[in-house]
């Protein structure tokens, strides 16, 4: 599994979200140095975040969030599948992104991608920002 940009950068936006939970609105430009994220990209990631209920606006000239939800009740997993879709390398083992695939000629071949999408569903599903700070 190769995780997008988009991912990469919304869990990262999340860890400082999480890492500074207790300490009220941070604002976007804190957000974009601390994690050497592109302002407009992190502003694209923000809006979804807050659309899905993650984040809390004030707003304000400088645009400042906060987590919606404890770091301890937000997943790897959740947020990976709302900016990317489907954690299945190959399409014909996802859970909820299946596609026809070539793979599903040879079931052996089939049932080892389904293993890795397994482990890999299992430890993101499993694994919360809080435990990541």
């Amino acid at each position: 599994m190769k995780l997008p940009k988009k991912s990469e950068y919304a869990c990262l936006t999340l860890i400082d979200l999480s890492q500074h939970y207790n300490e009220g609105y941070v604002r976007i430009e804190e957000i974009s140095k601390r994690k050497n994220i592109p302002k407009k990209y992190l502003e694209q990631i923000l809006l979804l975040l807050q659309i899905e209920g993650y984040l809390k606006t004030k707003k304000s000239m400088e645009g400042s969030y906060k987590l919606a939800k404890k770091p301890g009740k937000i997943t790897i997993a959740e947020i990976v599948k709302l900016m990317d879709g489907a954690l299945a390398a190959v399409g014909g083992v996802g859970r909820y992104f299946y596609e026809e695939t070539p793979i599903e000629q040879h079931k052996p071949l089939l049932d080892f991608f389904r293993d890795i999408r397994n482990y890999i569903a299992i430890k993101m599903e499993t694994t919360t920002f809080a435990d990541l700070i």
